[in-house]
């Protein structure tokens, strides 16, 4: 019996276009900023609110990977990358808000600096409230003024990198890794408070794209 062989499968142009350049860097970068821009101006026009509203409860009902999926690749000054980081802060505080809201509350008795008046967190703030002051940053960043958005979160960042790194301290002798942790925690904190403070800036002379 002759061997049998199924017919090729004949694919539209533009999907095998697509399937070739899933993984073109200039592609996903063209497609992460056009995302970005057209998500925000979306949003914006929505003045009933509900847009942002939902775009705030995203990752409770969809997860992380989606929003990765766009953005994660993009340079942290540019739209999408402030967007990024404004939905890893928000994941990170939902997943564990009574170690958020304890770290806060340290740094904020610890940092010298104006940066819990401009977080804008209550004194002193529970884990509901904390989880709350990120929602209301990200949706300030969807229906408010964006650079004030990203303000706010650089603020609550270094706020919460300070806790962390006094936190890290108190447990150096006796718990290392946990100190090691903590370190970490701040750092990449402080990275995203400087990105979006430069972001913030950036938007203010329309530059950020």
């Amino acid at each position: 019996m002759p061997e049998q062989f199924s017919r090729p499968v004949r694919r539209p142009s533009s999907a095998f276009d697509n399937i070739v350049g899933a993984h073109d860097p200039a592609e996903e970068t063209r497609i992460a900023h056009a995302t970005a821009s057209a998500l925000l101006t979306r949003v914006r026009a929505d003045e009933s609110g509900v847009s942002a509203d939902r775009l705030v409860a995203f990752t409770a009902e969809h997860g992380i990977d989606e929003i990765a999926e766009l953005w994660s690749k993009a340079p942290a000054r540019t739209l999408p990358g402030a967007l990024w980081r404004l939905y890893l802060l928000q994941l990170a505080i939902h997943s564990d808000p009574h170690t958020a809201a304890l770290l806060y509350e340290r740094g904020r008795v610890e940092l010298a600096s104006v940066d819990a008046i401009v977080a804008g967190a209550p004194v002193p703030a529970n884990p509901d409230e904390i989880v709350a002051l990120i929602d209301t940053i990200l949706r300030g960043a969807f229906r408010g003024d964006f650079a004030v958005a990203l303000d706010r979160a650089a603020s609550f960042c270094r706020v919460h990198a300070s806790g962390a790194t006094h936190t890290a301290d108190d447990y150096e002798l006796t718990e290392p890794s946990r100190a090691s942790e903590l370190t970490t925690r701040a750092l990449r904190l402080s990275s995203y408070a400087q990105d979006l403070t430069a972001a913030a800036t950036l938007w203010r002379s329309d530059a950020l794209v």
